[in-house]
């Protein structure tokens, strides 16, 4: 296989940071979810994540899977905000290993 059949992509966690409000939805500080080959969910046994905390995040995990220019907004922040404003629930992306992927398996 040659280098023309790859893909490099980051595994992300996405961990809650901070709440400065109330936890409606039942987050606490640390709960997380990786997106670990591009396109898989993965949450720790027995826990779970606000639907609403994971689409104000969703919008950003593919940029963040990829290696961009250093002057890129996307690749320094790593910030996001849950949009129910009384939670006030801050999310942090992070990359936490890089794999290597044949393009084919890929859609």
């Amino acid at each position: 296989m040659s280098t023309d059949d790859e893909m490099t992509l980051w595994n992300l966690r996405v961990c809650v940071d901070s709440i400065e409000g109330r936890s409606v939805c039942g987050l606490a500080v640390g709960d997380y979810f990786d997106l670990v080959r591009s396109n898989e969910l993965r949450l720790p046994e027995g826990k779970h994540f606000c639907i609403y905390a994971l689409q104000a995040a969703l919008p950003m995990l593919p940029a963040k899977q990829r290696d961009l220019p250093e002057t890129d907004w996307l690749e320094r922040d790593t910030l996001v905000a849950c949009p129910d404003p009384e939670e006030r629930l801050i999310l942090r992306i992070e990359r936490t290993e890089r794999v290597t992927m044949r393009t084919d398996d890929l859609t």
